[in-house]
């Protein structure tokens, strides 16, 4: 049985499995969740009745969580680019910095698109502020880390620029990473011509009108 993919393409999470997946060339069926497709949603609520996604399913195991589901691919289905390094200590240096783009920039992000979705009435401006404070400070902690480096553990692309990339790409739309952040600007931009990536970026350009915030045009 191949493997299923219960996701969207617009989504960041799901870009973040997508990378992995694209990194590999590793055959998958694509269930894209959305109104063309309803059965897909009924299916995914079956599957994990939380419905976030991305969801993927091998067999007879449901796998949930993105960090998961590139680590279970990671082992049930490695290809000729692994994502995570075989020592455990190098291994566990990937996970940390895998955390970092999820916490510290995925959340703020979202903390500040998510906003724009309430009535006006029900905004949380201070909320967005210490969003946005948070985005700078891991801006400004990630150009350091940075340094002397092409991809966020070193020279070899792992589990931790699959959380980065779509943070950073979707990140900087709502809270421009500033030019004092040369490092951070430029590994975003390495980022956008990874060919994994890009792929992904394609596949969710029919959707960035849904973007609540207004995507800006460029990327």
């Amino acid at each position: 049985m191949s493997l299923q993919l219960y996701a969207h393409p617009f989504s960041s999470y799901c870009q973040k499995v997508l990378v992995a997946l694209y990194e590999n060339d590793t055959p998958f069926t694509y269930r894209l969740l959305g109104l063309d497709d309803p059965q897909a949603g009924e299916e995914l609520a079956a599957l994990w009745p939380l419905k976030r996604f991305p969801v993927l399913v091998d067999g007879p195991e449901t796998v949930i969580e993105s960090s998961i589901i590139i680590e279970h691919l990671a082992l049930s289905h490695p290809g000729p680019s692994p994502l995570l390094p075989a020592g455990a200590k190098a291994a566990l240096a990937v996970r940390m910095m895998d955390r970092f783009f999820d916490n510290y920039v995925m959340t703020p992000m979202q903390k500040i698109v998510f906003d724009h979705i309430r009535e006006p009435q029900d905004r949380d401006p201070h909320g967005v502020a210490d969003a946005r404070a948070m985005l700078d400070a891991a801006y400004q902690w990630l150009d350091a880390r940075l340094a002397g480096r092409e991809w966020a553990c070193g020279d070899d692309f792992g589990m931790a620029d699959c959380a980065a990339a779509p943070s950073l790409f979707y990140a900087d739309w709502v809270h421009e990473i500033d030019v004092a952040f040369p490092n951070t600007r430029a590994y975003r931009a390495r980022l956008l011509t990874r060919p994994s990536f890009a792929r992904a970026v394609d596949e969710g350009r029919p959707y960035r009108h849904f973007f609540p915030p207004g995507a800006p045009d460029r990327d």
